[in-house]
C-alpha cells in the first residue's frame, strides 16, 4: 500500500511537473506578444523617429529651396541679367562699335512744364509747354559750382540775366546743317553757345574763328568748359560734368537740354557715340592776317602754310564715314533724331538739322560742308 501510494504520488508529481511545464509554454506567447508589442512600440518609436527625421527634413527644406528655388537663383543672377540687357551696361560694353544698340532715350521729367530753383546758386528757370511751343525763361545762373570770374583769360563777372527762349515742340528735320550762334539751352537754363567772337582775319579773304576749347589762346574757361560774356552771361562751350551729374540716372543717355530747332540734346556717359570730326590734313591758307584777340586789339599772325591743330574751328573737317554722328553731332536712335554733346570736337554742335525760326541762320564757314542725311538706325 505504501509502495502503491508512493507510485501514485510519484506519478502525480510527474504529471504536475508536466502541467507546470505545459503551463509555462502556454504563458510564453503572451510574453512573446509583449515582446512583439515592445517591438511594435519600438517600431512606433522608429516611426516616430522617422517622423522626427521627416520633421527635421522639413526644417531643412528652406536650405534645399535656397539652393534650388528661383528666388534664390534670381537674387544671385538678377544683377548680372539686367546689366547685360540694361542700357548702361550694354552701351558701355558694345556701343562704341555698335552705337545703334543703345536703347532709346528714356522719358525725361523735363519734357513737360517745370520750374527749377536753387537757392545756393541763385538758379531760376521757368519752362512752359503748350501744344506747339516750349518757352524757357531763365536768369542763366547755373545750378552748380563755377570757376572764378574774372580770371586771367576772361575779365567778366557772372551776373543774372533775363533770357527767354521759345522752341518748337514738334521739330521738323530738314537736314540743312544750318549754323547757329546758340545751339540751345540746358535744362538748368544756361545757354549752349560754343562759338567765339575772336577771329583771325586775312586780307586774302579768310576768316578763321578761334575755338573756345583749345590750348593756344586762353579764353578763361573754367572746369565746366564755360566762361562769361561781357554782358555777365555764363554759358557752356562744352560738357559740364557737374551739370550732367545733376540730371543723370542709370541710363547711358542723359537728357541735358533743348536745341534751338526743338530736338533734344543728350550726353552719353559711356561715350558710345563718336564724333565724325578730325583735324584737316591740308595746310591753312591766308596772307596778311591779323588776330583779333584780347584787350590790345589786333596783331599780325602768320597763317599760310601752318598745320591745323584745333586752334580754329576750320581746322576740323567732318567725314560722314567716320564716327557715328552727322556734321551737327546728331543721330537717329529708334526713329528719334537727337543731338549729343561729345568730349571731342565739336563738343557742342555748331549747326542744326531741324527747321529754325528762333534766330536768323548763318551758313557754316568751315568744317561742316559735308551734309549727309541722318543715319537710318
Amino acid at each position: 500500500m505504501n509502495v502503491t501510494m508512493k507510485r501514485i504520488l510519484l506519478l502525480l508529481s510527474f504529471f504536475a511537473l508536466i502541467a507546470c511545464t505545459s503551463g509555462s509554454a502556454t504563458t510564453s506567447p503572451p510574453s512573446t506578444t509583449e515582446t512583439t508589442e515592445t517591438t511594435d512600440t519600438t517600431d512606433t518609436t522608429d516611426t516616430t523617429d522617422t517622423t522626427e527625421t521627416t520633421e527635421t527634413t522639413e526644417t531643412a527644406t528652406p536650405n534645399t529651396l535656397t539652393t534650388t528655388s528661383p528666388p534664390s537663383t534670381t537674387k544671385t543672377t538678377a544683377p548680372n541679367t539686367p546689366t547685360t540687357t540694361s542700357p548702361p551696361s550694354t552701351t558701355k560694353t558694345t556701343a562704341p562699335n555698335t552705337p545703334t544698340t543703345t536703347s532709346p532715350p528714356q522719358p525725361s521729367i523735363y519734357l513737360n512744364s517745370y520750374s527749377l530753383t536753387d537757392e545756393e546758386f541763385g538758379t531760376s528757370v521757368e519752362v512752359t509747354v503748350n501744344d506747339v511751343t516750349r518757352t524757357l525763361i531763365s536768369n542763366a545762373l547755373p545750378d552748380h559750382k563755377t570757376g572764378t570770374f574774372p580770371n586771367s583769360g576772361n575779365p567778366n563777372t557772372i551776373s543774372p540775366q533775363n533770357a527767354t527762349y521759345s522752341y518748337s515742340l514738334n521739330p521738323k528735320y530738314v537736314g540743312l546743317s544750318t549754323e547757329v550762334r546758340t545751339t540751345g539751352v540746358a535744362v538748368n537754363g544756361v545757354r549752349f553757345a560754343p562759338g567765339t567772337a575772336e577771329t583771325t582775319t586775312c586780307n586774302s579773304g579768310e576768316v578763321l574763328r578761334l575755338e573756345g576749347l583749345q590750348d593756344t589762346y586762353k579764353l578763361g574757361m573754367d572746369f565746366n568748359n564755360a566762361h562769361v560774356q561781357p554782358t555777365g552771361e555764363y554759358h557752356y562751350h562744352g560738357i559740364s560734368e557737374l551739370m550732367v551729374n545733376s540730371y543723370a540716372s542709370s541710363d547711358d543717355l542723359v537728357h541735358i537740354g533743348f536745341a534751338a530747332d526743338g530736338f533734344l540734346i543728350y550726353y552719353s556717359k559711356s561715350g558710345a557715340h563718336k564724333s565724325g570730326y578730325s583735324l584737316s590734313s591740308d595746310f591753312r591758307t591766308g596772307s596778311d592776317c591779323t588776330l583779333l584777340f584780347g584787350p590790345g586789339g589786333g596783331r599780325d599772325i602768320i597763317i599760310d602754310g601752318t598745320t591745323p591743330d584745333g586752334t580754329y574751328t576750320s581746322d576740323w573737317v567732318h567725314n560722314q564715314l567716320s564716327g557715328d554722328l552727322d556734321s551737327c553731332n546728331g543721330t537717329t536712335i529708334n526713329g528719334q533724331y537727337l543731338y549729343l554733346i561729345t568730349d571731342s570736337f565739336p563738343f557742342i554742335s555748331r549747326c542744326l538739322n531741324g527747321e529754325i525760326s528762333a534766330e536768323s541762320p548763318r551758313r557754316p564757314q568751315g568744317g561742316t560742308n559735308n551734309r549727309p542725311p541722318p543715319p537710318k538706325r
